[in-house]
């Protein structure tokens, strides 16, 4: 077994290869097509890990929370346009999906109001704003739900295969 990092300043890839208890060795077996010496460049941030071999960590490392975190973080347009998705509990994914789903039923009426002539005046903005906001909650915790159920299935505590055909007869 290769030896502790003592590094402050790890960055996610390193964490998450060494929660596994992984020497970067033992993690390019698992990752296949990155090598030791590229995973070591990664984790210290001598090279930027390309969005192929973020997804390959994603799966080898069982932690799709890699994907968000390099579409947040680390690619020039994910930045701009892709929130960070925190890993939650279940239980608090649905109970704040809940919250925003009934503060956006109060507001339904009013965002109609101020859409239905097509332009958003000065005196509707302050409104529009704050139902754009609660739109932007409800659309975290559906990307916070599927985070969880991403991670649910990397974890095989569910089988991909039944979900896959159970979507499938959903359509």
């Amino acid at each position: 077994m290769g030896k502790k990092s003592t590094k402050e300043n790890k960055n996610i890839y390193q964490i998450t290869r060494e929660a596994l208890d992984l020497t970067r060795d033992q993690a390019s077996e698992v990752l296949q097509f990155i090598s030791a010496d590229r995973i070591e460049k990664i984790e210290n941030e001598k090279a930027m890990a390309h969005p192929d071999e973020v997804l390959t960590m994603a799966e080898g490392y069982r932690k799709p929370n890699l994907c968000n975190y390099y579409c947040s973080h680390e690619c020039p347009i994910g930045e701009k346009y892709v929130p960070e998705v925190e890993s939650k509990e279940l239980s608090g994914i649905v109970l704040e999906m809940l919250a925003s789903l009934n503060s956006m039923n109060k507001m339904k009426e009013r965002l109609i109001e101020i859409t239905a002539d097509g332009m958003i005046s000065d005196d509707e903005l302050l409104d529009f704003i704050t139902i754009q906001q609660e739109l932007e909650k409800i659309s975290l915790s559906v990307e916070s739900l599927q985070l969880w159920m991403e991670s649910t299935i990397a974890n095989k505590q569910i089988d991909s295969a039944k979900i896959e055909k159970l979507k499938a007869s959903c359509k």
